[in-house]
């Protein structure tokens, strides 16, 4: 247990100078189970997708894949003020609360429209928890280790998705006669279960010690931070208390000043960027995108659906690994370097893509273009993908935190449901070829605008970016 001196007590200094523990990465775990049920969510639709019985026009097909994304973007901006009032430890208990009865609803649909609303449903739950984790995350974790732990909610992500296709592949295999009845019934029915666990493992997490901090129950936040590994008084909790209201007078800091209208706006930017890159087209229509190679004539559609599963198995299990490689390299690089690199490193695999689509074919055509895949999701998944959630949480100061949060989480949803909805328009428009043209194209926009725009925050407090932030507008946006 640490002790500060009693003369030299921030509340602020110490959580961002503490070593953490074990406590930390469990705590940090409970708080990104949303980011296992985004992925799970994200891919066993894919799964389930070839096998839903009901008739579906292009609009549904893609509102099916997208809905949860239109109710994720409603979810993360009612999030905002409902957090910044009541805290972020109760809303993540009610995501994982409202992720499991949209669960439990698509399992049991009698219709079209009922599977749809369950989606938007679950959407919802997502997007709430989409907004609220890395905030959440970054207002305990230490600067130096703080976006390691945040990009833990792009990991599980990645995590959700391995499982989703996991549990498809064993349902179809185990049950290959009952596609159309059970199994995808089953598969987006299992996602209640760790929706529940969730749910019972986040009713024991401590509350934010940021937010206990802002509004003034120190009591609580002397039990918090105890948890933590950090001893302080009530007396210590008062100063601390006093010194921040003094700040805060002096900052204004419940306006929104020209450095947080930057920050959005970067924070904005990237996430829209990271969406329409295109990295959840193979991810969520990978299977529906992949049965066509695996079709033969002794092949059945169930068969030729697996294969195409475990086809794209094999870049989930690219992506959650890579996604390693940025937890790795996050707090080192920096968040600025290791975007560069992310999406450079997208546009060029998006183009080998293209070219291996346009100019072979047959075997060498799938496992070209698989290899061409995989090396696009691995410069996601290290680069870009986790960057995102990071700079959300820690952009912005703790009392409109949630708030701005929330609106950079709704605009990267809305991205999300823009591109899964149109991608089937798009592909039949301008092929898969044109597609992913102009997904190399946007990445190599999105390498201009991080070299331009956003700055580096690694190594910082989220009090120091806040600042930072301020200074690059009172330089007129330059870095």
């Amino acid at each position: 247990m640490s002790s500060p001196a009693k003369d030299t007590w921030q509340l602020t200094n110490v959580l961002d100078s503490h070593h953490g523990g074990s406590f930390y990465w469990s705590l940090t775990i409970m708080a990104t189970i949303g980011g296992f049920l985004f992925g799970y969510d994200l891919s066993n639709i894919g799964s389930a997708l070839n096998f839903v019985p009901y008739h579906l026009g292009s609009f549904a097909l893609g509102y099916l894949v997208a809905g949860s994304s239109l109710g994720a973007a409603i979810g993360a901006l009612a999030a905002g003020p409902v957090t910044d009032a009541w805290g972020r430890k109760s809303l993540l208990i009610l995501d994982s609360a409202i992720y499991a009865v949209g669960a439990l609803l698509s399992a049991f649909t009698v219709n079209a429209f009922m599977l749809l609303a369950s989606r938007t449903l679950i959407g919802l739950a997502i997007g709430a928890d989409s907004a609220i984790a890395t905030v959440y995350i970054a207002e305990y974790a230490p600067k130096a280790r703080r976006g390691s732990l945040a990009i833990l909610q792009q990991w599980m992500i990645t995590v959700g998705i391995f499982v989703a296709y996991i549990i498809g592949i064993l349902v179809f295999s185990l049950l290959p006669h009952q596609a159309t009845t059970l199994d995808w019934r089953l598969i987006l029915g299992l996602g209640a279960v760790p929706a529940f666990i969730g749910l019972i493992y986040r009713v024991r997490m401590p509350e934010s010690p940021r937010w206990l901090l802002e509004h003034n129950q120190l009591p609580r936040l002397k039990q918090v931070l105890h948890l933590l590994g950090i001893e302080a008084s009530l007396e210590d909790l008062r100063r601390a208390k006093n010194r921040q209201q003094t700040e805060n007078t002096d900052k204004s800091a419940n306006k929104i000043t020209s450095g947080m209208r930057y920050a959005l706006m970067v924070a904005s930017v990237f996430m829209i960027f990271q969406q329409i890159t295109g990295i959840n087209i193979p991810l969520s229509y990978g299977p529906k995108i992949l049965k066509p190679y695996f079709i033969s004539g002794h092949v059945t559609a169930v068969h030729a659906a697996v294969s195409g599963i475990e086809a794209t198995l094999v870049l989930a299990t690219v992506n959650m690994a890579a996604t390693y490689i940025g937890f790795r390299l996050i707090d080192n690089w920096g968040r600025r370097r290791i975007s560069r690199v992310g999406y450079g490193g997208m546009a060029i695999f998006m183009l080998l893509a293209a070219l291996v689509l346009t100019n072979l074919s047959g075997l060498m055509r799938i496992v070209t273009l698989l290899l061409a895949l995989a090396g696009f999701i691995v410069f996601f998944a290290f680069g870009v993908g986790g960057t995102g959630w990071i700079i959300e949480g820690e952009y912005f100061p703790t009392v409109l935190r949630g708030r701005m949060a929330s609106i950079v989480a709704f605009i990267d949803w809305i991205a999300n449901f823009v591109i899964v909805e149109a991608f089937p328009v798009l592909q039949k428009g301008v092929g898969l070829t044109g597609v992913m043209l102009l997904f190399a194209f946007l990445s190599i926009v999105a390498v201009i605008f991080v070299s331009k725009w956003m700055p580096e925050t690694k190594g910082l407090s989220v009090e120091e970016i806040v600042d930072r932030f301020e200074q690059i507008a009172d330089n007129g946006n330059h870095l």
